[in-house]
């Protein structure tokens, strides 16, 4: 379980929110209504994942220092993400422009952060082969689950990437027409990068049910 999840582990945090000073784990527990040891269970792992800080403080009387915690100042960075909201309303704002345009222009953009993603090959290693092999490790860790195919021959490069997942499905569904020229440009972008002797010059869409499909061709030739 989360700690966004967690009633009791929130609780904690609002307890220690609301107090004037640092709390001790009795006085957490006192205000919450609840046994000290869950308290501290709670308090270990809030510390632990960097959202509450743990310090000691002189004994007024005998014994060791006192153990008390605060909230870390700042935001709290364990609560919910919703970056496919995010990216719905960025692609809707481009979806409104004009629809050759604003696909050239997630093409673009795609191209150019296709190129940041990759290092560009030592000098006397551009061939194809290797240059399929570094696209294909990219999209891979991407999640795009991808596997060539189609080659002209033993030995010749492969003519095609299927992809097997698309780690934007739900936006590509609904915005299909920007998310795969964006796909297509990053592919486009990395071979460009790495000075290949190949291009993508395709991608089919749901091509088969359970996959895209890229095509590639030489350079020269596309």
């Amino acid at each position: 379980m989360t700690r966004r999840e967690n009633p009791r582990r929130r609780a904690v945090l609002d307890v220690l929110r609301a107090a004037p000073s640092p709390l001790g784990v009795a006085e957490t527990a006192e205000r919450m209504g609840v046994h000290p040891n869950t308290v501290r269970f709670h308090l270990d792992a809030l510390v632990a994942e960097g959202l509450v800080e743990r310090r000691a403080e002189p004994s007024p009387g005998p014994g060791r220092p006192r153990a008390v915690y605060f909230v870390r100042p700042g935001m709290d960075r364990g609560g919910l993400r919703d970056y496919r909201l995010l990216a719905r309303m960025l692609l809707s704002r481009w979806a409104s422009a004009d629809p050759a345009a604003a696909r050239e222009e997630a093409r673009q953009t795609g191209r150019t952060w296709g190129g940041l993603l990759v290092q560009p090959p030592p000098s006397g290693e551009r061939t194809a082969g290797r240059s399929m092999a570094a696209l294909v490790a990219l999209l891979d860790e991407l999640g795009f689950a991808p596997q060539a195919e189609g080659a002209d021959g033993p030995g010749g490069p492969p003519r095609r990437i299927r992809l097997r997942h698309c780690p934007f499905l739900e936006l590509a569904e609904e915005h299909g027409k920007l998310v795969c020229p964006l796909h297509l440009g990053l592919m486009q972008g990395a071979l460009a990068r790495l000075d290949a002797p190949l291009t993508a010059t395709g991608l089919e869409p749901f091509a088969e049910p359970d996959s895209c499909v890229a095509h590639l061709a030489e350079a020269d030739a596309a």
